[in-house]
């Protein structure tokens, strides 16, 4: 299928362009034509500024069912798992499809084209297989889908409630027994063309130090990306030094998790010498702003973690807020309250942390550019809002980083296909009843 787009203004390279020609056949830019006095004829014209599709690069799609019922408890990230144990302890392959599927709509209604799904719910409640082993697998994949966005299944060992201890009630859902059991049921996933298939590694107080090898070899022989929770909280570090007497990131550096195929997700808690050590590495740093807030994690070092040589990524991991602009901006704003000194990335930067950078951590290398033989996957934001209206549209980079919101989404294009237009999702009717059933699914019993 060949479709011709017409950009008002566009990212193209690292500046905004008007009067932006895209040209796509067979779901890829096969032209790209700036400074176009009008649009060609038959030309579907894209209003605002259009940037490359934005990539949540961590997501764990049955959270959003806690949004606006968990925020204002009070207590640390321990006691909102309890609360999110009993959402997960309600879901089965019916139910999660119909959740994710709306998680999914309203991702693609803030302009994200492709989602890293950071997926553990494995099993029936007690542990028990599915007759289908990669039942709740193949559902996200479905549900992404029917949603009209990409996915990257990050299919994730989860073995033990703490460094050698078996895991709980709830968490007897997530595990596979061992690494190797976990990897004999991961290799029967199959990608589609919309889906590919990674490994993850909840983190290293879920999965013993005797395993990380089965797992990052399993990811390696098959170049598929390795994500991992990395020191989101201080108590996951003081039990990580009691147990093997160092970081958890010095223990994945020396059971040789690093790399760049690998990302650590929050890295919240470091030393000087963990961020070396994923710098170095070339480790990308999956920042969750929104989500490290709600959880009173703490304010990780970006700025430190970027300038020692990790890419970022940015993800709406918990849902709290699903909006990638917000993301990029917190990160810039978090460490101006960490150091109060404001300017510590330009906004071209974060844009490529949410583009670019976030597809290749998802392993979507030839996504995240607005180029001739990129995917054809992009999003348009308003740039006559309340929010983003002022601003000349020179200064783009700017206003999609610190102007814009989720609710300034126009359209977006996966795969040269229409996926939202004027806001409104083409393929799943009316999105906030779809939310609001699937989540009241979700949450009965």
């Amino acid at each position: 299928m060949r479709v011709t787009y017409f950009a008002e203004h566009a990212w193209v390279g690292a500046a905004v362009e008007s009067g932006v020609v895209i040209e796509v056949a067979d779901g890829r830019v096969t032209t790209v034509r700036k400074g176009v006095a009008a649009p060609p004829p038959g030309a579907v014209v894209l209003r605002g500024l259009t940037v490359p599709g934005l990539a949540n690069a961590h997501s764990h799609a049955f959270h959003r069912a806690l949004r606006g019922t968990a925020q204002g408890r009070s207590g640390t990230f321990w006691t909102w798992r309890e609360i999110m144990y009993g959402v997960a302890s309600r879901l089965d392959p019916e139910g999660y499809l119909a959740l994710a599927r709306a998680v999914y709509a309203e991702m693609a209604l803030a302009g994200i084209t492709c989602v890293g799904e950071f997926h553990y719910l494995h099993h029936a409640p007690g542990g028990v297989p599915y007759a289908d082993p990669n039942a709740m697998g193949e559902v996200l994949i479905e549900a992404a889908a029917q949603a009209g966005i990409r996915i990257t299944l990050l299919d994730t060992c989860y073995l033990s409630s703490g460094f050698g201890a078996a895991p709980n009630e709830h968490q007897l859902r997530f595990s596979d027994g061992d690494a190797e059991s976990w990897a004999a049921r991961a290799s029967t996933l199959k990608g589609r063309e919309h889906a590919r298939v990674g490994a993850a590694i909840h983190s290293v107080r879920a999965v013993p130090a005797s395993q990380l090898a089965t797992i990052t070899r399993w990811a390696g022989d098959r170049d598929a990306p390795l994500h991992i929770h990395l020191s989101e909280q201080t108590a996951e570090n003081e039990a990580c030094l009691e147990a093997y007497g160092c970081t958890p990131t010095r223990l994945l550096e020396d059971h040789g998790v690093l790399g760049p195929r690998t990302s650590a997700v929050h890295a919240t808690h470091l030393t000087d010498e963990d961020v070396r050590m994923l710098g170095e590495s070339s480790t990308t740093v999956c920042m969750c702003p929104t989500t490290e807030r709600d959880l009173a994690d703490g304010i990780g070092s970006a700025a430190a973690l970027a300038h020692a040589g990790s890419p970022l990524s940015l993800g709406s991991d918990s849902h709290a807020v699903i909006d990638l602009f917000e993301e990029a901006r917190a990160v810039e704003l978090n460490e101006r309250l960490r150091i109060r000194r404001r300017g510590h990335w330009t906004a071209a930067q974060l844009l490529r942390a949410a583009t670019e950078d976030g597809h290749a951590s998802l392993g979507w290398n030839e996504a995240g550019r607005l180029e001739p033989g990129a995917l054809a996957d992009f999003t348009t934001i308003a740039l006559d809002s309340v929010r983003t209206a002022g601003p000349p549209p020179g200064l783009g980079a700017e206003i999609a980083i610190f102007a814009a919101s989720a609710a300034d989404v126009r359209h977006v294009v996966v795969g040269g296909r229409t996926i939202v237009r004027d806001g409104i999702h083409q393929l799943v009717e009316n999105v906030p009843a779809a939310l609001a059933d699937a989540i009241a699914q979700a949450c009965r019993g």
